[in-house]
């Protein structure tokens, strides 16, 4: 027996299509939830779109990871120098110094 579950709905105007409420709980769907649709030989597919968060870099965060980042003192010192153009105090950016 299949497990799966199916309901019909009606498709409207500029081709509007509401996920029936059951599905949509069963999946975790709300509003602005991104869907891939997918042609498939029998039909299209509608699924959940795979999202992962962005991070928006700032310069303070830049900046730690150029001074984390460093190899060698040499390095370490020309980090420094980067961090300083974006107007940063180096000493003020919690980060690890190199070994």
């Amino acid at each position: 027996m299949n497990d799966l579950y199916s309901e019909t709905a009606k498709m409207g105007k500029r081709g509007v299509f509401t996920i029936p409420a059951s599905l949509r709980k069963r999946f975790g769907l709300s509003e602005g939830s991104l869907l891939v649709a997918e042609e498939r030989e029998d039909g299209i597919l509608l699924r959940p779109a795979p999202t992962m968060p962005v991070e928006i870099y700032t310069d303070e965060r830049i900046a730690e990871f150029l001074l984390t980042n460093t190899v060698d003192n040499e390095d370490y010192l020309s980090a420094r120098e980067e961090v300083k153009a974006l107007g940063l105090d180096p000493d003020a950016i919690p980060h690890k110094k190199p070994a």
